[in-house]
């Protein structure tokens, strides 16, 4: 019966390459290729932008996390993801849109100079090849599990090659248009997958088994723990969910190519805040749905334990069920869903790493507009190079050592903080020339990078004294307080450049000028 299974798998990673293909269309710019003419409905980019900052180990983790004691903080840490969202929405979407952008960092180019905008592209796309090459060797751990159940035992780096080639045929070819719609099938088909689960759950469990999920904790939203050493490393403590969510949303919302890109493509600025604020109402959603799944299966196994249940750990939880809960063919279309989350994180990764590299590096090197033909042909290059990059990284770690979930986890706590540092240097201090930013994002991926891999908090833990790492959370809102401030005291030993604007407050002559390059007349 397994072969029903692997079947409905196989049509699906075909299928969704053609359905990609056949929705994008014919690629004809560059512009085309990377933000779809800023023709794309708003619902399919939001979806899109959920798709892509969901990998696979959100759909597995969060029901373990939420059967281990977690209960829906999950959904609390949600909450200050959409406060964050609408700051972007509200303050920085205007920005990119009026100035008709295809890059975020186009901005920084009109407001402080290509110097600047090289050096944020540069970080940004270093820092996603890292996180996104972590991200791919972690999601190919739990398909080789599902894989072997299934009797297909391939390695790590072949699951990893499969997946990036699959992805690539449609990236390549297709642009942001194919990656948009395939992020909202892929989205479509997990976060269904999680619903049908929750119904064939609810059948077994009943509101007896709700109960007991209630009463245990299971159901949990806030954490109320306000001590300060709980706040400063727990992700889940209700200051750090909120406050430290909400700016690290503006920051891996507002200043990351990875979304901003989807945004650009959106048909209006309208269009573009409501699907920047719509995509934290449906992860909010989705958090609840993956932790409503974890609290019923705490219930189905009776609140057994992962080693009782002869699993060997939470992650295993999701995957298990799938496969020994539920009827052939729907656990194969559930595994499809797993295989999809890591697809669309990955298409929308070389899609933007590509968009940067050609918008915000290579365009500098040019003293006319080269030609749409051109930049077209350049742009599917780097979407091979970048793909063929990551899946060399990723395989490196198949044959290492290291924890690469932690080393994923962290990544983030480099850049964010002195991107979005440097987006709110310009808009706030207007004094501050291109070397004062250029000096305060060096220094602050310098000293980030010291709190990321030095910094420990001593926490109690079952009577022992436990180092930890401070949240994530926290280190966006610390970077951007170490921009502001460098790049502010900086700005104080020279004279005030004179008729220093933001592209987007002067009828968008530097953004004209930035955007040539890949939007030329």
């Amino acid at each position: 019966m397994r072969q029903l299974d692997l079947l409905v798998i196989v049509v699906y990673l075909v299928a969704i390459a053609v359905i990609g293909l056949r929705l994008a269309g014919r690629q004809k710019s560059a512009k085309d290729y990377f933000v779809g003419e800023g023709h794309m409905p708003w619902w399919t980019v939001s979806f899109s932008v959920v798709a892509t900052e969901t990998s696979v180990l959100t759909v597995i983790s969060l029901p373990g996390g939420a059967y281990s004691g977690q209960g829906f903080g999950n959904v609390e840490l949600a909450l200050g993801y959409v406060i964050g969202r609408v700051v972007v929405a509200t303050a920085l979407i205007p920005l990119y849109k009026r100035g008709g952008f295809v890059s975020a960092y186009q901005y920084l180019g009109g407001r402080f100079g290509p110097r600047l905008q090289g050096l944020a592209s540069v970080a940004f796309v270093f820092t996603r090849l890292l996180a996104e090459g972590v991200r791919l060797f972690a999601s190919a751990i739990p398909i080789k599990l599902l894989l072997d159940e299934f009797g297909v035992h391939a390695s790590y780096r072949v699951i990893i090659v499969v997946l990036t080639v699959i992805t690539v045929v449609y990236t390549y070819l297709g642009g942001i248009k194919a990656v948009i719609w395939t992020d909202a099938i892929q989205m479509g088909l997990y976060l269904g997958g999680a619903l049908l689960a929750i119904g064939v759950l609810s059948s077994h469990v009943g509101g007896e088994g709700f109960q007991r999920a209630l009463h245990a904790g299971r159901f949990r939203l806030f954490d109320t723990d306000f001590g300060l050493v709980h706040i400063l490393t727990s992700p889940f403590a209700l200051p750090t969910a909120i406050v430290g969510g909400a700016i690290f949303a503006m920051a891996s919302h507002g200043s990351d190519q990875l979304i901003v890109q989807r945004v650009l493509a959106t048909r209006s600025l309208r269009d573009g805040q409501k699907a920047m604020i719509a995509s934290g109402v449906f992860v909010t959603v989705q958090f609840a749905a993956f932790s409503l799944v974890g609290a019923l299966l705490w219930s189905y196994n009776q609140g057994r334990s992962f080693t009782e249940l002869g699993l060997s750990s939470s992650d295993n939880l999701y995957p298990d069920f799938i496969l020994h809960g539920l009827p052939v063919v729907i656990s194969g279309l559930l595994v499809a869903g797993i295989l999809g989350a890591a697809m669309g994180s990955l298409s929308s990764a070389l899609n933007s790493m590509s968009n940067s590299t050609v918008a915000d590096i290579i365009h500098s090197l040019f003293r006319t507009a080269p030609s749409e033909e051109f930049l077209l042909g350049l742009a599917r290059l780097m979407t091979l190079v970048w793909a063929v990059l990551m899946a060399l990284f990723a395989c490196a770690f198949s044959a290492g050592t290291g924890n690469v979930y932690l080393t994923g986890l962290t990544i983030a706590g480099y850049t964010y903080g002195a991107l979005l540092g440097a987006f709110l240097l310009g808009r706030l201090v207007r004094r501050a020339s291109e070397a004062d930013a250029v000096i305060a994002f060096l220094v602050t991926v310098g000293v980030m990078t010291y709190v990321v891999r030095g910094v420990k908090i001593d926490v109690s833990v079952a009577g022992a004294t436990v180092p930890t790492a401070v949240a994530a959370q926290w280190l966006v809102p610390l970077g951007v307080v170490i921009t502001l401030t460098v790049g502010g005291a900086a700005s104080l030993f020279h004279r005030a450049p004179g008729g220093v604007q933001a592209p987007a407050d002067d009828g968008g002559s530097g953004a004209d000028r930035a955007a040539a390059a890949v939007a030329p007349e």
